[in-house]
């Protein structure tokens, strides 16, 4: 990477209203929009055996989607199945078990699983028996550390877990948890149907601790009904007081038109977008003055977190679950709608339950669609990634790595970006660009630059970036 830069943030109101367009998030580039059911299983599979026969292959990550919830909030935009019916969980982990198996078998079992996520859905939808026995399956199928170093998380809803599980999940590994808070204001819990107390959500962080968790992330959003900057300023002091490593402040965008439970929220109740913008505002403010540092988007870490070391020792990296601490790790998704991103591929599961389980009950994988990527992706995908993780592009190793010239490649582009420069959102110049305070709130808009499968007419299929 080049010298440190300038992370501090500037809220520009008006660069924000000319550049707050749709845009994608850049968890992966090409973004799932690009991917096709041209690319499936067996190219999947070339792709796990390509990445064994490399000179020094990479570790793993693991991701496990568990889609269950039994209550619904209605900003969600996740793959779920909401159900109060536990016994379901019974059939989908018995799939689940086989896909561990065969994918498993595609990996040679000297590639190290550094990290793991379980997401959802809701993970502690399951019971603690159901919990240990997908870890066992784990570890029998993958080659999982047996130390404490790596990183390994799994996302909590506090309101179904208790100290007894919080316990099992240290024994099993666990040392990262993700909390999901949204807003600790009553009125505004009520309006998207997530009823959360604080003690329910302080006694989950106090038995992390006691039990020895390394990292707590707390999720929170912004722009849901009945927000204002005094109520998510109270919000914001209670989670401050209970110090979580980090923090993810995410913007909530409403699209009931494309996600069913939205329709059940008074558009009339959401705040205006100058409001939701004096939230933001605040926000940054706030969280700065108690010592978090900006990441990017909508991450927050302390600056001993290893979210924010990566991101200052130039291994910060995104994929779909946000800011990742481990760039080198090919990703391996199991489960209904799961996403992987093995060598130059990216592959993606079924995504309802009942073609998961057929595909699964007739002994093949799960994988219905994706990309492989050219070698125009991988250049562009490595600016979008330099960008969006660091706030800087080295020039000069791009054009070592990728043997091009980066002004001729990218001659169109530095015209764009010749504008964002005149407007104070990033300096280039032949060896680099550097996105300035004002230009991080933007940085999706700054990236899209670099986005040759962006439509230039017709309302593109994403949310807007602020």
């Amino acid at each position: 990477m080049t010298n440190p830069i300038d992370l501090s943030v500037v809220l520009d109101a008006d660069l924000i209203r000319r550049y707050d367009k749709h845009g994608p998030r850049y968890t992966s580039y090409p973004t799932v929009v690009e991917f096709h059911e041209g690319f499936g299983k067996a190219d999947y599979r070339a792709w796990a055996e390509r990445t064994n026969e490399d000179p020094i292959p990479s570790s793993l990550s693991l991701y496990v989607h568990i889609p269950f919830c039994d209550t619904v909030c209605f900003y969600c935009a996740c793959n779920k199945v909401v159900t109060k019916d536990h016994s379901r969980a019974g059939p989908y982990l018995q799939r689940l078990g086989l896909e561990i198996e065969r994918q498993g078998a595609l990996y040679d079992a000297d590639r190290q699983v550094e990290q793991l996520h379980l997401g959802g859905g809701t993970p502690t939808f399951l019971s603690h028996k159901q919990i240990r026995e997908l870890m066992r399956a784990l570890r029998e199928h993958f080659s999982l550390r047996e130390d404490d170093i790596g990183e390994y998380s799994i996302e909590i809803d506090p309101r179904k877990a208790d100290e007894l599980t919080v316990a099992l999940l240290r024994e099993l590994g666990f040392n990262r948890m993700s909390l999901g808070v949204q807003d600790f204001e009553p009125e505004v819990q009520r309006a998207v149907n997530r009823i959360q107390s604080e003690e329910e959500t302080h006694r989950v962080i106090a038995a992390a601790r006691s039990q020895g968790f390394k990292s707590i992330s707390m999720d929170l959003i912004y722009g849901l009904p009945h927000q204002t900057v005094e109520s998510f300023g109270r919000t914001l002091d209670k989670v401050i007081a209970v110090s979580p490593e980090r923090l993810s402040i995410y913007n909530y965008a409403h699209l009931p038109e494309v996600f069913k439970t939205q329709r059940r929220i008074n558009e009339a109740d959401l705040p205006s977008p100058d409001e939701k913008l004096k939230i933001l505002q605040y926000t940054i403010e706030r969280l700065t003055k108690a010592g978090y540092q900006y990441i990017g988007m909508d991450h927050f870490a302390k600056p001993e977190d290893e979210l924010a070391v990566a991101q200052r020792n130039g291994t910060l990296t995104r994929n779909f679950q946000g800011y990742s601490t481990h760039a080198e790790c090919d990703l391996v998704g199991l489960g209904v709608s799961a996403i992987s991103k093995v060598g130059f591929c990216y592959a993606q599961n079924v995504r309802n339950l009942d073609e998961y389980y057929s595909r699964i009950d007739a002994g093949r994988l799960a994988v219905y669609r994706g990309i492989e990527l050219t070698d125009d992706d991988v250049l562009r995908r490595e600016v979008i990634s330099q960008l969006i993780c660091h706030g800087q592009l080295d020039i000069e190793s791009i054009e070592q790595r990728f043997g091009i010239e980066f002004t001729e490649y990218f001659a169109a582009e530095r015209d764009v970006l010749g504008t964002m420069q005149a407007d104070g959102l990033l300096k280039m110049d032949d060896r680099t660009i550097e996105v300035l305070p004002p230009g991080r709130l933007l940085i999706r808009s700054i990236c899209m630059v670099f986005d040759r499968y962006l439509r230039p007419h017709g309302k593109q299929p994403y949310s807007n970036v602020i």
